[in-house]
């Protein structure tokens, strides 16, 4: 089953601080503008409403004084003497008037126009000839008429949008503060977490001596106290079970030295021996030498786990050592393929790197078929890479790493020949001299075990 891919912890703390900031900016923001506007609406409401108010009461004026004289021109007062704002205009239901003003009354919202003539007062926003203008109309009751005038908006549409862009620039930088502010906050949050995990890497690596320094906040001073108590507990369990080891390991060393040396003493004699006895004594001598073979490699992995990782490093001809090698382990006629770019002298610990390759040739030997092929190659990275190849089953892809672990035998190993370890130390020592060692298919079938080490040490 697949795993499911999350965001990290600081993109999500930082991302909760922008929605947090841009759900607090969009309600600040809209609660803002709705108060502004509303208030700038209404005022200008009102004062339109009280100008229209205070003209419409003019125009009654007029109206009575063109009642006593007829002469009275009432479209000639609308004309030169209505004071509207400018931009604004007014117009009288009235038929002595309509030919006389420069809007007519269709200019007007039909609803206030309706309104008006049935003797009532309104105001309405409207846009006429694609400007917005506030309309207020009243009824002049004792003339059975009625006042219509038109107040220009575009002041107040004007504020308003400076006013939202204004908003929505601060909305924006505050956002970007909040996010930044987030990142920032998350990385301070996130750094003594980072450091544990550290601290966890370097023991995993073997730096069991690893502690977290102490914090001055309280919750995070638990946690590396916690830690620390925690790493103290590992590394006194992982001690005592080397110590545990390397003491048995040196207290068998002598019962098993003088073991061989009297089944030593038997083998050679063994013409003297029945026949049922010489098979007994075969099994005896085998499993004795395999013992003591088991016994010398447990000491060695316990001085590895004690920390002895010095190396004794030699300018060696890298060719001629891996020939040595090869014979030594019983491989004497191998293939030894060395690419011409490969330097001939490298800096290296003969003791280890004859452990590694040796393995890795015994190995083969005894679960791939036999070893077929040394390959030497450098890999252009200041690395020699060296690889056994053999002609066995190859190693499944779920045992390519269990197979180094102590005392793991892949399916190959159908018979328990040797102790289990060998692969383990190759590992280890390999991991000494600052390289590394895998297993992969060989080309054709079988396994190619590998291993790199540096060919050059910085004095």
């Amino acid at each position: 089953m697949a795993s499911d891919r999350s965001l990290r912890l600081r993109t999500r703390v930082t991302l909760f601080f922008a929605l947090i900031a841009l759900f607090a900016g969009l309600v600040l923001i809209g609660v803002t503008y709705g108060f502004a506007r509303n208030n700038l609406l209404d005022e200008r409401s009102s004062s339109a409403k009280q100008q229209a108010f205070d003209n419409a009461s003019e125009v009654a004026d007029q109206l009575d004084a063109a009642l006593v004289d007829p002469e009275v021109n009432v479209g000639d007062y609308f004309v030169n003497d209505l004071r509207t704002e400018p931009g604004g205009f007014a117009v009288l239901v009235d038929p002595r008037s309509q030919t006389d003003v420069t809007h007519p009354l269709s200019d007007f919202p039909p609803e206030l126009v309706e309104h008006v003539e049935a003797g009532g007062s309104a105001i309405e926003y409207t846009s006429i000839d694609g400007d917005d203008y506030v309309t207020v109309g009243t009824y002049i009751r004792r003339h059975d008429t009625g006042y219509l005038e038109a107040f220009p908006a575009d002041n107040e549409r004007s504020t308003l949008t400076a006013l939202l862009t204004a908003l929505a620039l601060g909305g924006a930088g505050t956002l970007l503060l909040a996010t930044l502010f987030g990142y920032s906050t998350s990385r301070r949050l996130l750094r003594p977490i980072s450091r544990v995990a550290d601290a966890a890497e370097d023991i995993a690596s073997g730096g069991l001596d690893t502690r977290l320094e102490s914090e001055s906040d309280p919750d995070l001073d638990r946690l590396a106290n916690s830690f620390n108590d925690m790493a103290d507990a590992v590394q006194t369990k992982i001690e005592l079970e080397a110590r545990f080891a390397s003491d048995v390991s040196h207290e068998l060393r002598s019962p098993i030295t003088a073991l061989t040396a009297a089944v030593e003493v038997l083998d050679a004699k063994r013409e003297d021996i029945p026949e049922r006895t010489q098979q007994a004594l075969d099994v005896v001598v085998s499993q004795v030498r395999r013992f003591d073979s088991m016994v010398i490699d447990l000491l060695e992995l316990s001085r590895l786990d004690a920390g002895a990782t010095d190396l004794t490093v030699e300018t060696l001809d890298i060719i001629t050592l891996t020939d040595r090698v090869a014979a030594r382990f019983g491989s004497p006629d191998i293939e030894v393929d060395v690419d011409p770019a490969t330097p001939r002298e490298i800096d290296v610990d003969k003791v280890r790197f004859e452990r590694v390759l040796g393995n890795l040739i015994e190995n083969a030997n005894h679960h791939g078929g036999g070893a077929l092929r040394v390959e030497v190659v450098p890999t252009g990275r200041g690395m020699l890479r060296f690889a056994v190849e053999d002609g066995g089953p190859g190693v499944a892809q779920s045992e390519r790493d269990r197979i180094f672990e102590r005392f793991a035998r892949g399916s190959a190993a159908r018979h328990r020949i040797g102790t289990g370890l060998g692969l383990a130390l190759a590992s280890e020592h390999s991991s000494a001299m600052g390289g590394a060692v895998w297993v992969e298919d060989r080309p054709g079938g079988g396994a190619r075990f590998v291993f790199e080490i540096p060919s050059r040490r910085n004095s």
